[in-house]
Protein backbone atom coordinates (compact mmCIF):
# COMPACT_ATOMS: atom_id res chain seq x y z
CA UNK A 1 0.00 0.00 0.00
CA UNK A 2 2.73 2.47 0.98
CA UNK A 3 4.74 1.54 -2.12
CA UNK A 4 1.68 2.31 -4.25
CA UNK A 5 1.11 5.64 -2.53
CA UNK A 6 4.70 6.66 -3.29
CA UNK A 7 4.31 6.19 -7.04
CA UNK A 8 4.56 9.56 -8.75
CA UNK A 9 1.86 8.90 -11.33
CA UNK A 10 -0.91 8.55 -8.74
CA UNK A 11 -0.63 12.22 -7.87
CA UNK A 12 -1.71 13.35 -11.36
CA UNK A 13 -5.48 12.85 -10.94
CA UNK A 14 -5.95 13.15 -14.68
CA UNK A 15 -8.45 10.32 -15.08
CA UNK A 16 -11.87 9.64 -13.60
CA UNK A 17 -10.55 6.37 -12.16
CA UNK A 18 -7.66 8.12 -10.40
CA UNK A 19 -9.89 10.78 -8.87
CA UNK A 20 -12.47 8.24 -7.67
CA UNK A 21 -9.73 6.00 -6.26
CA UNK A 22 -8.17 8.91 -4.41
CA UNK A 23 -11.54 10.00 -3.08
CA UNK A 24 -11.92 6.50 -1.62
CA UNK A 25 -8.37 6.61 -0.20
CA UNK A 26 -9.08 10.02 1.34
CA UNK A 27 -12.40 8.86 2.82
CA UNK A 28 -10.92 5.66 4.31
CA UNK A 29 -7.94 7.60 5.68
CA UNK A 30 -10.21 10.19 7.28
CA UNK A 31 -12.45 7.46 8.71
CA UNK A 32 -9.50 5.99 10.59
CA UNK A 33 -8.30 9.49 11.42
CA UNK A 34 -11.63 9.81 13.19
CA UNK A 35 -10.76 6.67 15.16
CA UNK A 36 -7.54 8.36 16.25
CA UNK A 37 -9.51 11.40 17.40
CA UNK A 38 -11.96 9.09 19.18
CA UNK A 39 -9.05 7.61 21.14
CA UNK A 40 -7.76 11.05 22.17
CA UNK A 41 -11.22 11.92 23.48
CA UNK A 42 -11.60 8.61 25.34
CA UNK A 43 -8.23 9.28 26.97
CA UNK A 44 -10.24 11.41 29.38
CA UNK A 45 -7.49 13.92 30.10
CA UNK A 46 -8.75 16.80 27.98
CA UNK A 47 -9.30 16.91 24.23
CA UNK A 48 -7.33 18.55 21.44
CA UNK A 49 -8.05 22.26 20.82
CA UNK A 50 -10.49 21.81 17.93
CA UNK A 51 -12.14 18.89 19.71
CA UNK A 52 -12.61 21.03 22.82
CA UNK A 53 -14.59 23.36 20.57
CA UNK A 54 -16.59 20.54 18.96
CA UNK A 55 -17.36 18.92 22.31
CA UNK A 56 -18.26 22.29 23.82
CA UNK A 57 -20.73 22.97 21.02
CA UNK A 58 -22.07 19.42 21.40
CA UNK A 59 -22.57 19.84 25.14
CA UNK A 60 -24.20 23.25 24.85
CA UNK A 61 -26.49 22.54 21.90
CA UNK A 62 -27.27 18.88 22.52
CA UNK A 63 -26.14 17.80 19.05
CA UNK A 64 -23.61 15.00 18.55
CA UNK A 65 -19.86 15.56 18.35
CA UNK A 66 -19.99 14.64 14.67
CA UNK A 67 -22.66 17.18 13.81
CA UNK A 68 -20.76 19.85 15.74
CA UNK A 69 -17.60 18.91 13.85
CA UNK A 70 -19.38 19.10 10.50
CA UNK A 71 -20.79 22.51 11.42
CA UNK A 72 -17.39 23.89 12.43
CA UNK A 73 -15.67 22.35 9.40
CA UNK A 74 -18.10 23.83 6.89
CA UNK A 75 -17.93 27.21 8.62
CA UNK A 76 -14.14 27.16 8.21
CA UNK A 77 -14.54 25.92 4.63
CA UNK A 78 -16.72 28.95 3.86
CA UNK A 79 -14.02 31.20 5.31
CA UNK A 80 -11.45 29.43 3.10
CA UNK A 81 -13.63 30.13 0.06
CA UNK A 82 -14.01 33.77 1.12
CA UNK A 83 -10.22 34.00 1.39
CA UNK A 84 -10.03 32.52 -2.13
CA UNK A 85 -7.83 29.66 -1.00
CA UNK A 86 -7.60 26.49 -3.15
CA UNK A 87 -10.52 24.15 -2.45
CA UNK A 88 -10.32 20.43 -3.22
CA UNK A 89 -12.80 17.56 -3.22
CA UNK A 90 -11.11 15.98 -0.20
CA UNK A 91 -11.86 19.07 1.88
CA UNK A 92 -15.58 18.31 1.65
CA UNK A 93 -14.92 14.66 2.48
CA UNK A 94 -12.83 15.78 5.47
CA UNK A 95 -15.62 18.07 6.68
CA UNK A 96 -18.10 15.20 6.91
CA UNK A 97 -16.28 11.88 7.40
CA UNK A 98 -14.07 12.62 10.41
CA UNK A 99 -16.80 13.87 12.73
CA UNK A 100 -19.33 11.21 11.73
CA UNK A 101 -16.67 8.50 12.16
CA UNK A 102 -16.15 9.67 15.75
CA UNK A 103 -19.91 9.47 16.27
CA UNK A 104 -19.92 5.90 14.94
CA UNK A 105 -17.09 4.74 17.20
CA UNK A 106 -18.73 6.46 20.15
CA UNK A 107 -22.02 4.71 19.39
CA UNK A 108 -20.22 1.35 19.19
CA UNK A 109 -18.66 2.16 22.60
CA UNK A 110 -15.46 0.32 21.69
CA UNK A 111 -13.33 1.81 24.46
CA UNK A 112 -14.17 3.04 27.93
CA UNK A 113 -12.93 6.44 29.02
CA UNK A 114 -9.63 6.17 30.89
CA UNK A 115 -9.80 6.76 34.63
CA UNK A 116 -6.18 7.75 35.31
CA UNK A 117 -3.60 10.00 33.69
CA UNK A 118 -1.08 7.27 32.87
CA UNK A 119 -3.45 5.17 30.76
CA UNK A 120 -4.98 8.35 29.36
CA UNK A 121 -1.63 9.66 28.12
CA UNK A 122 -0.81 6.31 26.50
CA UNK A 123 -4.19 6.15 24.75
CA UNK A 124 -3.85 9.74 23.60
CA UNK A 125 -0.40 9.10 22.10
CA UNK A 126 -1.73 6.03 20.29
CA UNK A 127 -4.53 8.19 18.88
CA UNK A 128 -2.07 10.86 17.74
CA UNK A 129 0.11 8.26 16.02
CA UNK A 130 -2.91 6.92 14.13
CA UNK A 131 -3.81 10.48 13.16
CA UNK A 132 -0.25 11.08 11.92
CA UNK A 133 -0.20 8.10 9.56
CA UNK A 134 -3.75 8.64 8.31
CA UNK A 135 -2.85 12.25 7.60
CA UNK A 136 -0.14 10.89 5.31
CA UNK A 137 -2.46 8.59 3.36
CA UNK A 138 -5.02 11.40 3.15
CA UNK A 139 -2.56 13.95 1.82
CA UNK A 140 -1.10 11.73 -0.92
CA UNK A 141 -4.54 11.59 -2.50
CA UNK A 142 -3.65 15.12 -3.66
CA UNK A 143 -7.25 16.34 -3.62
CA UNK A 144 -6.85 19.17 -1.13
CA UNK A 145 -5.78 19.78 2.47
CA UNK A 146 -8.16 19.97 5.42
CA UNK A 147 -10.25 23.12 5.99
CA UNK A 148 -8.28 24.08 9.13
CA UNK A 149 -4.88 23.69 7.48
CA UNK A 150 -6.11 25.72 4.52
CA UNK A 151 -7.34 28.45 6.87
CA UNK A 152 -3.95 28.55 8.59
CA UNK A 153 -2.14 28.92 5.29
CA UNK A 154 -4.62 31.52 4.08
CA UNK A 155 -4.22 33.66 7.18
CA UNK A 156 -0.43 33.39 7.07
CA UNK A 157 -0.47 34.74 3.50
CA UNK A 158 -2.41 37.78 4.62
CA UNK A 159 -0.61 38.45 7.90
CA UNK A 160 2.95 38.14 6.67
CA UNK A 161 4.46 40.04 9.58
CA UNK A 162 3.38 37.32 12.00
CA UNK A 163 5.07 33.87 11.81
CA UNK A 164 2.75 31.01 10.83
CA UNK A 165 3.58 29.28 14.13
CA UNK A 166 2.17 32.21 16.09
CA UNK A 167 -0.94 32.26 13.92
CA UNK A 168 -1.37 28.52 14.53
CA UNK A 169 -1.08 29.01 18.30
CA UNK A 170 -3.60 31.85 18.13
CA UNK A 171 -6.12 29.72 16.20
CA UNK A 172 -5.72 26.77 18.58
CA UNK A 173 -5.98 29.05 21.61
CA UNK A 174 -9.15 30.67 20.26
CA UNK A 175 -10.74 27.27 19.55
CA UNK A 176 -9.78 26.05 23.02
CA UNK A 177 -11.06 29.19 24.75
CA UNK A 178 -14.44 29.17 23.00
CA UNK A 179 -14.77 25.42 23.54
CA UNK A 180 -13.89 25.76 27.23
CA UNK A 181 -16.49 28.51 27.70
CA UNK A 182 -19.04 26.16 26.13
CA UNK A 183 -18.08 23.32 28.48
CA UNK A 184 -15.53 21.43 26.40
CA UNK A 185 -12.96 19.28 28.30
CA UNK A 186 -9.61 21.02 28.81
CA UNK A 187 -6.72 19.28 30.57
CA UNK A 188 -3.20 17.98 30.19
CA UNK A 189 -4.34 16.16 27.06
CA UNK A 190 -5.14 19.51 25.45
CA UNK A 191 -1.51 20.56 25.87
CA UNK A 192 -0.26 17.19 24.62
CA UNK A 193 -2.40 17.51 21.47
CA UNK A 194 -1.38 21.13 20.91
CA UNK A 195 2.36 20.50 21.18
CA UNK A 196 2.77 16.83 20.20
CA UNK A 197 0.50 16.52 17.16
CA UNK A 198 2.92 18.30 14.82
CA UNK A 199 6.08 16.41 15.87
CA UNK A 200 4.30 13.03 15.86
CA UNK A 201 2.90 13.72 12.38
CA UNK A 202 6.35 14.76 11.18
CA UNK A 203 7.83 11.56 12.63
CA UNK A 204 5.16 9.50 10.85
CA UNK A 205 5.98 11.27 7.58
CA UNK A 206 9.69 10.63 8.14
CA UNK A 207 9.18 6.89 8.64
CA UNK A 208 7.49 6.60 5.23
CA UNK A 209 9.86 9.12 3.57
CA UNK A 210 7.03 11.52 2.75
CA UNK A 211 7.50 15.23 2.05
CA UNK A 212 4.15 17.02 2.27
CA UNK A 213 5.60 20.05 0.48
CA UNK A 214 6.09 17.96 -2.68
CA UNK A 215 2.38 17.16 -3.03
CA UNK A 216 0.53 19.27 -5.60
CA UNK A 217 -3.12 19.22 -4.63
CA UNK A 218 -5.72 19.32 -7.38
CA UNK A 219 -8.32 22.05 -6.97
CA UNK A 220 -12.05 21.37 -7.07
CA UNK A 221 -12.32 23.13 -10.43
CA UNK A 222 -9.44 21.04 -11.75
CA UNK A 223 -11.12 17.82 -10.65
CA UNK A 224 -14.44 18.90 -12.20
CA UNK A 225 -12.71 19.74 -15.50
CA UNK A 226 -11.13 16.28 -15.63
CA UNK A 227 -14.40 14.58 -14.82
CA UNK A 228 -16.39 16.60 -17.34
CA UNK A 229 -13.82 16.27 -20.11
CA UNK A 230 -13.60 12.52 -19.69
CA UNK A 231 -17.38 12.15 -19.61
CA UNK A 232 -17.76 14.38 -22.69
CA UNK A 233 -15.20 12.35 -24.62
Amino acid sequence: MIRYLKRKEIHDNQTIGAIILHMVIAAVSLFFNGFGIYLTIKAGIGAGPWDVLNLGISKTSGISYGNASVMVSFTILLIDIFLREPIGIAMFIDSVVVGKAVDLFDRLDLIKTCTNNASGIILMLVGLIIMGYTQYTYMVASLGCGPRDTLLVGLSKRIRKIPIGIISVALLSLATFIGYILGGPVGIGTLICAFATGPIMQLAFHTVHFDAAMVHHQSLTGSVKVLMSRIAS
